[in-house]
């Protein structure tokens, strides 16, 4: 699913007109990237929840070359999903 799939979804299922599914999207992406960046994190119960998680710095090796180099350490976004959600992904 697309952004724009999630917009028509919400547009599709409410009484919200297209501009207004549009900025309430992106008022919820904007909320959850600043949670992150933040490090406080966001959590959605049953859903999951969104962290920033520190990677330390490591030796990496280019596949094509073999060479070796030096990778720093960084932050990376990272999402944790929800017992309700690990439970509906894994019905058969």
């Amino acid at each position: 699913m697309k952004k724009t799939d999630l917009i028509l979804s919400l547009f599709n299922n409410s009484n919200l007109s297209k501009a207004d599914a549009k900025a309430s999207v992106e008022i919820i992406l904007e909320s959850l990237t600043q949670g992150i960046v933040s490090g406080e994190g966001v959590e959605v119960r049953g859903f999951g929840g969104f962290y920033k998680k520190h990677r330390k710095a490591r030796l990496g090796i280019n596949p094509k070359t073999g060479e070796r180099t030096q990778v720093g350490e960084k932050h990376v976004p990272f999402f944790k999903p929800g017992k309700s959600l690990k439970e509906v992904v894994n019905k058969d």
